[in-house]
C-alpha cells in the first residue's frame, strides 16, 4: 500500500468543480478588467488595497501580504503601475529600509472608473447565482479553508475574517 489518501468520487467531483470555478471566475474577472480598464485583475487588487489604506499608502511588504503576492511579483507589478503614474514608491521617512507604495490621484481615478464594471462582474458571476444564505455559507467555508492554509509558512498570509469588513467604494471618502 502506498499510503496515499485518494479522493473518492464525490471528493473528486468537488475538487474539479472548485478548480474550474476558481479558474473560470478569475479569467472572467481578468477579462472584464482588461476590456473595460486595460489592466489585469492583479493590478486592480493592488490599487483597491492601497485605496483602502490610511493615506492610500502601505509598506511594500504589507501590500504583498495583503494581496497574497510574493515580494518580487508585487515589485514587478508596482513598477508597471508606477510607469502608468498610478502608484509611486518612496522610502519610509522614519525607516529608510522600508519602501512605501502610495496610490496617486491618477491611480485613484482609474480605480474609481474601473470599480463599477468590476463590481458588476463579481456580482454577476459570484453572488447573483447564490441566495443570501448560500453566499454566507460559502464565505464561512472559504474562511475555514483559509485558516488551514495560514499554517503554511511558505505561503503568503491569507486574509483573516476580521478583514472582511464592508469595503468602501473608491467614490466614498
Amino acid at each position: 500500500m502506498d499510503g496515499a489518501r485518494w479522493l473518492d468520487d464525490d471528493e473528486q467531483r468537488t475538487w474539479r468543480a472548485f478548480l474550474w470555478t476558481s479558474r473560470l471566475l478569475n479569467e472572467a474577472l481578468d477579462r472584464q478588467l482588461q476590456q473595460d480598464a486595460g489592466m489585469p485583475h492583479a493590478y486592480y487588487m493592488i490599487l483597491a488595497m492601497l485605496s483602502e489604506s490610511p493615506g492610500r499608502t502601505l509598506a511594500m511588504s504589507e501590500l504583498a501580504r495583503t494581496v497574497c503576492s510574493s515580494p518580487s511579483r508585487l515589485s514587478h507589478a508596482v513598477k508597471r503601475l508606477e510607469e502608468r503614474g498610478w502608484v509611486r514608491r518612496a522610502k519610509h521617512p522614519e525607516d529608510r529600509r522600508t519602501t512605501l507604495a502610495e496610490l496617486t490621484d491618477e491611480g485613484f481615478a482609474v480605480l474609481a472608473a474601473a470599480a463599477p464594471g468590476h463590481v458588476e462582474a463579481v456580482r454577476r458571476h459570484l453572488f447573483d447565482p447564490l441566495t443570501r444564505a448560500e453566499s454566507a455559507h460559502l464565505r464561512d467555508l472559504l474562511f475555514t479553508l483559509l485558516a488551514g492554509l495560514a499554517d503554511d509558512p511558505s505561503a503568503p498570509a491569507p486574509p483573516q475574517p476580521e478583514r472582511s469588513r464592508r469595503r468602501r467604494s473608491p467614490e466614498e471618502p
